[in-house]
């Protein structure tokens, strides 16, 4: 097994260093008695209000005035102005001014949109082509809502090829309001900005360590870039520190082809070893959360990282230095070396020396640039959310949750040879001018040990080809399109229906079960207030009887109440796998009587089965994880049912009496399958 070995600075894979008291502080391990993040602020002074209120009128005034909205060069310009409305408007409505210096870089960002409406308006646009120091916005697919994202653009000449591009993620930040985020973009040039790199800072939708919305907010952002800059595809990087270092192990492991390189320092890579053993916190997790923790579990994925040069960088006196260690620990078991810079007698902070390290280290990783399609190909996931890895893409797994694993490698014959565990479907694929085989000549191809003669190569030098499991053997092939079945974003579980459109479906009937009614109510009242509240967005809300076959085509729909309520749900109900009647829910053999208990579950739409539909749940983790960003992961599988004697808290609606995932072709699964 090939391994990779690069240079040390101070030292490589040092002793875990003791681990401290929790970075959130020892009364944030307690569910009674949980702060609120984001805190609420200081009291505007009327005078000041009304202030803001008239500069917040006249900017949308000239946005409003500005002609051909519509047209390209224009639609691109919007989202750069409608941050700074976006921006002064929430922290004004939602009490997120959190000092007097808040005010005043409001009043600078709203002069700023008022100068960019003004520019647009009369066609003297400048901020596209600003050096150095740029705020812009994209508007995200998810709710429509304005986000913003800094820019460090060089001066002189662009680099052959396109610019470099690094992407930071910046640390974790309580009062990181949409104000505070772009005052610090146009003022500060961040820890790196190397010569002739465009660095990217993505906001990540505040404070949750760029996962579930956040993660889609960095995607967006660098789609966002891509379109305004030339940048060189092969060489762009993830970076970050502290709650940034998580994230960029995230993003590291995830899309290791994506990446030239990768370069995390602190923060944390799992969650288990993470709060129980460095934070001494005392976990009790279900089965199906022990489950869904291979999400965001970067150790579960280390094997990627022989496609994604990784540079690591801790203090020797930090912490959360034991993210770099339990990352070091599973790399060796794959064989890998982890190049790990440490600065000397160093605390929660870059060191110097280490610096000019570091990025010594990524020049060089960007000369070289990101290699495409590799001869070979090593990859690992838990779910078809992730399932893809430069050549190589995953279209069905054996069980979701359990560890899948793909090894692909392309002989000097020209044959390649697959080995696979957990998967039953696969696609080989080389696009136009990167196809290294012989045109006009068969492709063969062995499967775990199953020979097969594919297609052959294609007049442009593409080639691509599709295989399924029959039995213990293999043939060409994808799999069955009649009948339901998980696959890449419609895999589940009920947090993934919030990565992309998504609509809440309010009920415009009444529930006959006033304890239903009550706690349906509060909880979508809860999941749209707390969409804002830590995802930065206003969630669409709409009637039931409003909506229309739009909605069906382009959202994931969410919807509240019960069949008796929701126009919808009845509509749909006698098409979902567990039977939600009058008076009971029947799940397989089990069945819950109505009066108290209600169903949370995510599926694929009957009305459009390219979309989910969720019942009855936001986003799945609460205020007790907002304390901690390694406890914000998915705290419920594809269904649950909850008993509404037990009233909902800081960590869940109510006591799940009953919960698990659907099969491969969503069904529900024996019994004997949720242990």
């Amino acid at each position: 097994m090939t391994r990779r070995s690069v240079p040390r600075l101070f030292a490589l894979f040092l002793a875990l260093t003791p681990a401290t008291a929790p970075a959130d502080g020892p009364a944030d391990n307690k569910p009674e008695s949980v702060r609120r993040i984001p805190k609420l602020g200081i009291t505007v002074p009327p005078a000041v209000r009304q202030e803001l209120e008239a500069g917040l009128a006249d900017l949308k005034k000239s946005y409003d005035l500005i002609p051909n909205r519509d047209h390209p060069q224009v639609a691109a310009l919007l989202p750069d102005i409608w941050i700074c409305y976006k921006a002064v408007h929430d922290a004004l409505t939602h009490q997120e001014f959190f000092s007097d210096q808040d005010v005043e870089k409001a009043r600078e960002l709203l002069k700023l949109g008022k100068g960019r409406a003004t520019s647009v308006i009369y066609k003297q646009v400048g901020w596209t082509s600003q050096t150095g120091l740029v705020v812009r916005g994209y508007f995200s697919r998810i709710d429509g809502s304005a986000q913003p994202y800094g820019l460090v653009i060089p001066d002189g000449v662009m680099p052959s090829g396109g610019y470099r591009l690094d992407v930071w993620f910046h640390g974790r930040g309580e009062v990181l309001s949409e104000v505070n985020f772009l005052d610090e973009r146009r003022k500060h040039v961040g820890e790196f900005a190397p010569p002739g790199t465009i660095v990217l800072h993505p906001y990540g939708r505040y404070c949750n360590a760029f996962k579930f919305a956040g993660e889609v907010d960095v995607l967006e952002a660098i789609a966002a870039v891509r379109r305004e800059y030339p940048i060189n595809p092969d060489r762009i990087s993830v970076r970050g520190f502290s709650m940034g270092g998580a994230a960029c192990w995230q993003f590291a492991v995830h899309n290791s082809d994506r990446w030239f390189a990768a370069n995390p320092g602190a923060g944390f890579a799992e969650t288990p070893r993470f709060l129980d053993v460095f934070q001494k916190e005392t976990l009790r997790p279900t089965w199906y959360e022990k489950a869904l923790w291979h999400l965001y579990d970067c150790t579960d994925y280390a094997e990627n990282l022989a496609q994604c040069p990784t540079v690591a960088y801790s203090g020797e006196l930090d912490s959360q230095k034991q993210a770099a260690d339990v990352m070091a620990e599973a790399l060796e078991k794959e064989g890998i070396d982890l190049a790990h810079v440490i600065g000397p007698q160093t605390k929660h902070s870059y060191h110097p020396a280490a610096k000019v390290e570091v990025e010594r280290r990524l020049a060089s990783l960007a000369e070289a640039g990101r290699k495409r399609f590799p001869d070979e190909v090593r990859f690992t996931t838990y779910t078809l959310k992730y399932n893809r890895m430069n050549w190589v893409t995953v279209d069905a797994l054996g069980e979701h949750w359990s560890k899948a694993r793909v090894h692909a490698r392309r002989t000097p014959e020209g044959y390649v040879n697959v080995t696979t565990q957990n998967v039953n479907a696969l696609s080989l694929d080389f696009p136009s001018g990167f196809s290294p085989f012989p045109l006009g000549e068969p492709v063969r191809v062995t499967i775990d040990g199953t020979p097969l003669v594919a297609s052959r190569g294609l007049s442009d030098r593409s080639w691509s080809a599709s295989f399924v499991r029959n039995g213990e053997r293999w043939k060409l092939g994808s799999p069955e399109s009649k009948g339901l079945r998980k696959r890449h974003n419609l895999q589940g579980p009920i947090d993934d229906a919030f990565m992309d459109s998504f609509l809440i479906v309010r009920p415009t009937g009444k529930s006959p079960r006033a304890k239903f009614q009550g706690w349906s109510e509060q909880e979508m009242g809860r999941a749209v207030e707390h969409w804002r509240r830590h995802f930065r967005g206003d969630a669409r809300v709409k009637d039931d009887a409003r909506v229309d076959d739009a909605d069906i085509a382009s959202s994931n729909l969410v919807l509240w109440g019960d069949p008796q309520s929701n126009a919808l749900l009845a509509k749909i109900a006698d098409k979902l796998p567990i039977r939600w009647g009058a008076t009971e829910i029947k799940v397989g053999g089990r069945t819950f009587d109505t009066e108290n208990h209600a169903l949370i579950l995510v599926y694929p739409n009957p009305l459009n089965p390219n979309r989910y539909v969720v019942l009855n749940s936001g986003f799945t983790f609460r205020d007790y994880d907002y304390l901690n960003n390694a406890r914000q992961v998915p705290k419920l599988p594809d269904w649950a049912v909850v008993d509404l004697r037990t009233p909902p808290d800081s960590r869940a609606p109510g006591k799940v009496v009953a919960a698990d995932f659907f099969g491969e072709h969503w069904e529900v699964r024996p019994e004997k399958d949720r242990d």
